[in-house]
């Protein structure tokens, strides 16, 4: 990342990335297509309504595992071997705390957070029974998110996405399998999900000990060290903590959804699963930002991050138009792979189609978002993409508790556009200040 063209490097560096994430979002696709197809409307809801939830997780192991991340990207881009395998050895320390933690704390509080947010009484049993197993396999999400960052901040995107896609295709075989030879129901496409990712984490595990000799860790790098972990935590923690406060804001939109009914219950969950899917560009393309930024700013090539990000985002915007053209063609075929067209409601494909349509105009400022928000943290500021999420939060909290009022199921539809609209014209200004700080303090001592 630190030598060539920024416009080659990061469409090279993002494409893989952007397969990979399609694959990822089959997980919970999947899960959806085979409980509302087999099991029915009412277990879609199940499966649909704890997705703020299971995005406040999974989610949080992202963001963990991006940030765990950035510090190994500056010691590559700066050649500092031994720096890189401590930092990845205390990353794996971290993250196996982390995930205990995480299962214990919200495998307590799985059904009390459930009635918080009105779920409706004819789905609150499926629903806890799903987000119950993401809760406590939620391991596997954290060290398959955490080794494919580590292979991403080393320049290598390709690799998780082929072990990302013989898990997504294990994950429908188990689907099917849990759901239909063994009726778990709910419970068992989650089954199938953990299962699916823990080989996807084993998998990208054993290729960095075989493809990248540079990660074998001796006893000295296991010894615990930790200033370095309260480093990673500095840099990890928020960023994680930017993905649960976004999720705070789904849970909030999904507790007034619920008042709603099941039914749209359902329907908003498959407008977002729409959305999910062609949304994926940008994720990819803020990683790619974040690690061009991470090993540009440990080599010192301040100028060549400036460069990288106006690229980037024009690489967005394209990605913007076609997603919106894409949602405008092919919102109502989408929405009838979810549900059997002969059982289901039209109301409720309507719904759906309304939700994928309203929200497909504000896409360049939510591809900002992923932009500025996951870019500077590859500069190493945890603040402002934390400071961010609350923004985007507190927005979406005010837009879903008036909004609605005035406009009814439109205004739940508007209440996360109006929260990217405000983060994504804010970020711009945070990254500029960034980078004129990194640049006083001459780039590489901005690390230490």
């Amino acid at each position: 990342m630190t030598k060539g063209s920024p416009l080659k490097l990061l469409l090279s560096f993002s494409i893989p990335l952007f397969i990979g994430n399609l694959f990822q979002q089959l997980y919970s696709m999947v899960d959806t297509i085979v409980v509302g197809r087999f099991v029915g409307v009412n277990a879609l809801a199940a499966v649909g309504s704890t997705s703020g939830f299971s995005f406040m997780v999974v989610g949080f192991a992202q963001g963990l595992a991006a940030g765990f991340a950035v510090i190994v990207s500056q010691r590559y881009g700066a050649k500092d071997g031994e720096a890189m395998r401590k930092a990845y050895a205390m990353s794996i320390l971290c993250s196996f705390a982390c995930s205990i933690v995480i299962a214990a704390l919200f495998g307590a509080l799985s059904m009390p957070l459930l009635r918080l947010i009105s779920t409706p009484e004819n789905i609150i049993a499926d629903a806890n029974s799903y987000i119950m197993v993401i809760y406590l396999g939620i391991g596997t999400a954290i060290f398959y998110n955490l080794f494919s960052s580590i292979l991403r901040a080393v320049g290598d995107s390709r690799s998780p996405v082929i072990f990302l896609l013989i898990s997504s295709v294990l994950n429908i075989v188990l689907d099917l399998f849990f759901v239909i030879v063994v009726p778990l129901g709910c419970s068992g496409v989650a089954i199938a999900t953990i299962i699916a990712q823990g080989i996807s984490a084993l998998l990208s595990y054993i290729y960095i000990r075989v493809r990248f000799p540079m990660f074998h860790l001796s006893k000295d790098d296991w010894r615990l060290d930790p200033r370095l972990c309260v480093r990673l935590m500095r840099i990890g923690i928020p960023g994680a903590v930017q993905f649960s406060v976004c999720a705070i804001g789904v849970i909030i939109v999904q507790s007034a959804i619920n008042g709603f009914g099941s039914d749209t219950v359902a329907a908003y969950s498959v407008g977002g699963k729409i959305e999910n899917l062609v949304t994926q560009f940008f994720p990819a393309i803020g990683m790619g930002i974040s690690t061009f930024a991470g090993q540009n700013l440990g080599a010192g090539n301040l100028r060549r991050i400036r460069q990288g990000f106006r690229t980037s985002f024009a690489i967005m915007v394209v990605g913007a138009a076609v997603s919106f053209l894409v949602i405008r063609a092919a919102a109502v075929p989408f929405s009838y792979i979810f549900m059997d067209p002969e059982t289901t409601d039209p109301a409720i494909i309507e719904q759906a189609t309304v939700y994928a349509r309203t929200i497909s105009w504000f896409f360049i400022p939510l591809g900002m978002i992923f932009i500025y928000r996951t870019g500077t943290q590859g500069l190493g500021s945890g603040i402002i993409p934390m400071i961010s999420s609350i923004l985007e939060l507190i927005c979406r909290a005010i837009a879903v508790f008036t909004l609605p009022l005035a406009l009814g199921y439109i205004g739940i539809c508007l209440s996360s556009p109006v929260a990217w609209i405000v983060a994504g014209f804010t970020l711009p200004f945070c990254y500029m200040s960034l980078m004129r700080r990194i640049e006083r303090n001459a780039g590489r001592a901005y690390l230490h």
